[in-house]
């Protein structure tokens, strides 16, 4: 535990930080989960909708330095290329 003022201010930040970039990461993989489920059901107009949300929150975490932005791009591009095969 710690003594210091400083450090014990610290810590209820990572905290926070740390609870809210939990949150967004399992937003990420709820709406890629979304996205390729409902190219599953074929429902083009649905999957575009549900793919252009998980892009944006994979941007979002980008800017926010939760993901690298390779990473993000990279995510990006392979459910893109998911939700296109599954929908022909």
């Amino acid at each position: 535990m710690a003594n210091i003022q400083s450090q014990i201010k610290r810590n209820r930040q990572n905290e926070r930080r740390r609870q809210r970039n939990r949150a967004l990461r399992s937003e990420i993989r709820t709406r890629t989960r979304n996205a390729l489920e409902a190219a599953n059901t074929g429902d083009a107009e649905a999957s575009q909708e549900a793919l252009r949300l998980a892009q944006k929150r994979i941007d979002q975490a980008a800017n926010k330095g939760i993901l690298s932005q390779n990473t993000a791009a990279r995510r990006k591009s392979q459910l893109t290329k998911q939700v296109r095969s599954l929908i022909d």
